[in-house]
């Protein structure tokens, strides 16, 4: 059910959904949140509204979207709310804000908000430079942005980096989940050797990309290079180098991956791109501090500036290597010196990567 109250008050919408809650059952109890959406335009509020209503399924909330009308216009709210299968498992609240109002965002929210409950907010769109600054991003105890969907996605990420507090996150974290998971499972196997280096292969503006690189960097502590490729788009592949050979997870067309490592057969990994209901619902799943997106943040200063983009990344193709065999000495030249910081198996394990992706936020691209 959908009701349409023009120009109307945050008074007027309580009680209007008092009543509904009397007359038609439909309760806001069993509420474990308040999702707040900043929209920039109607096409991005019905995605990001279709999102939400998916996410209230595992997380039932209310969802209160925050649209910004004509600046030139008279001040006026005009609202709208969704119940039943129009909202999910939530009470959808659109406030849609025209003139000086439209700046006023935060006034219009806080009446709304569920009493005792934590406060989320999400930019669907374009978002501010620094989000614990924003007063939407000042109610929230948790606030999500997406660096994919900028104009300028890594100069975003880069600028979120500096100005990150606890409980900042970003989608093109979450994107990585599953690539982060099969990379500590494939080094959980034998053999337990020192990491020499890493590679990772991506499009030229996918945030993800340069977060899996930083995350890299951060953890194995040895030299990451960051590669562009025009092949597809976000990650591509991404190579970790040891003494008996690599390991390569390659994914060329958003779908599938191929794992190859010495001593091993390839195997095909379900690696598809994630859509933002599957990144919403992972990131309502907690509301504590992510130190791990901190720390790749981190590490967005620690690998080498990305390289000349290229038609393919370049798969692992050595069969000696695949094999187990020690690649040979012009590529242990590559890798400098990083290897001596290495020398036993605790060192890799305990050190160079989590030993299990449960034990961290999972994230993916």
């Amino acid at each position: 059910m959908i009701i349409d109250l023009p120009s109307t008050t945050t008074s007027q919408l309580n009680k209007k959904l008092v009543e509904i809650r009397e007359r038609g059952g439909a309760v806001a109890l069993g509420r474990v949140l308040t999702l707040v959406i900043a929209a920039e335009d109607d096409e991005q509020l019905e995605d990001a509204i279709d999102a939400a209503n998916e996410a209230s399924r595992e997380h039932p909330s209310r969802v209160i979207v925050v649209a910004k009308g004509a600046r030139t216009a008279a001040p006026r709210i005009d609202g709208q709310i969704r119940v039943g299968g129009d909202a999910g498992a939530s009470d959808v609240i659109v406030l849609r804000l025209y003139g000086p109002l439209a700046n006023q965002g935060r006034s219009a929210v806080v009446p709304l908000l569920l009493p005792d409950t934590p406060t989320v907010t999400w930019w669907p769109g374009k978002g501010p430079k620094a989000p614990s600054k924003d007063q939407l991003g000042q109610l929230a105890q948790r606030r999500i942005t997406d660096s994919a969907a900028e104009s300028n996605p890594i100069r975003a990420l880069t600028t979120r980096s500096k100005s990150y507090v606890d409980g900042d996150t970003d989608l093109a974290w979450t994107r990585l989940t599953n690539w982060r998971a099969q990379l500590v499972s494939a080094l959980d196997l034998p053999p337990y050797e020192p990491i020499t280096g890493a590679s990772v292969t991506g499009e030229a503006d996918s945030p993800s990309t340069e977060l899996l690189a930083g995350w890299l960097a951060e953890y194995l502590n040895v030299p990451v290079k960051r590669v562009k490729t025009t092949e597809a788009q976000g990650i591509v592949a991404v190579r970790i180098d040891r003494p008996s050979g690599p390991i390569e997870l390659y994914r060329p067309d958003g779908k599938t991956g191929t794992l190859t490592q010495p001593g091993q057969p390839a195997r095909r990994i379900a690696l598809h791109r994630r859509d933002n209901r599957d990144c919403l619902i992972e990131e309502l799943r907690r509301l504590d501090p992510d130190e791990v997106y901190e720390a790749a943040l981190r590490g967005l200063t620690k690998f080498s500036p990305a390289r000349k983009p290229t038609k393919s990344p370049s798969p692992v193709t050595d069969k000696a290597a695949r094999k187990g065999r020690k690649p040979p000495a012009k590529a242990a030249r590559n890798t400098g010196n990083a290897g001596n910081t290495r020398n036993t198996e605790d060192s890799n394990t305990d050190k160079a990567m989590p030993t299990s992706p449960d034990a961290e936020k999972e994230t993916e691209a």
